[in-house]
C-alpha cells in the first residue's frame, strides 16, 4: 500500500513466498522500471539481474516469478487490455501465474492461471493477513527502494481517439487500458 501510495502512476513488483505456502506473499520486490498512469514497463536486464539473485538466494523460481503485483492509480482493479496482454505474454509459459492488482481506494483483482494440464484460470479471493511477521516493514528503506527502481513518465495530458487509443501531447500513443479510468476524455 505504501507503494501504491507513494506516487500517482501505477507501480508494479514481483511478490516472493515462502517455499511452503506459494499464494502467501511474504515481500514484494521492484525492480528497475517506467511507469505512468495507464502501464508499467520493466527493465529486461533488472528482471534477469532479480531473478538470478534470488536463485543465488537458494529460491525456486515459483517462490518468486510467479506473482505479478502491479497497482492502478483509480479506483478500478480490473485489468486493462494491456495488463491481459502482459500477464499472457510475460506469465503464459509458466506452469501457473498470479495477476495481482490493487487499486488506489484498496480494492484488489487477483486471478490465478494455470498454464499446463487443464489450462484454467480463476479469481481468487485477496486477504491481507497481519498475523503473519513482516521484516521487511521499514518505511525509509521503501522509499529508497521506490526511489531507486521507478521512474515515472508523467504526461501532461492523454485523451482518447475514437480508435481506441490514448495520445499525448507529442504524438505518442498507447493503447487505452481501462474504459472506466477516463474521466472527462482525460485520465
Amino acid at each position: 500500500m505504501y507503494l501504491r501510495d507513494y506516487g500517482d502512476t501505477e507501480v508494479g513488483g514481483f511478490g516472493i513466498t515462502s517455499e511452503d505456502e506459494l499464494l502467501l506473499v511474504q515481500d514484494l520486490q521492484l525492480v528497475e522500471q517506467t511507469c505512468s498512469l495507464a502501464h508499467v514497463a520493466f527493465d529486461d536486464e533488472a528482471v534477469a539481474n532479480f531473478f538470478d539473485d534470488q536463485v543465488d538466494a537458494g529460491l525456486r523460481p515459483e517462490q518468486f516469478g510467479r506473482i505479478w503485483i502491479h497497482t492502478h492509480p483509480g479506483d478500478c482493479p480490473l485489468p486493462s487490455p494491456t495488463d491481459e496482454a502482459t500477464f499472457e505474454r510475460v506469465f503464459g509459459r509458466s506452469d501457473w501465474a498470479v495477476m495481482f492488482i490493487l487499486a488506489r481506494t484498496g480494492r484488489t483483482y487477483a486471478r490465478l492461471k494455470f498454464n499446463v494440464g487443464p489450462k484454467a484460470e480463476f479469481e481468487i479471493p485477496v486477504k491481507r493477513d497481519y498475523t503473519q511477521t513482516f521484516a521487511g516493514c521499514d518505511p525509509e528503506r521503501w522509499e529508497d527502494e521506490y526511489l531507486d527502481h521507478v521512474h515515472p513518465q508523467h504526461k501532461s495530458r492523454l485523451i482518447q481517439s475514437e480508435s481506441g487509443l490514448v495520445t499525448d501531447f507529442d504524438g505518442e500513443a498507447d493503447w487505452l487500458f481501462a474504459e472506466n479510468e477516463l474521466k472527462g476524455g482525460l485520465i
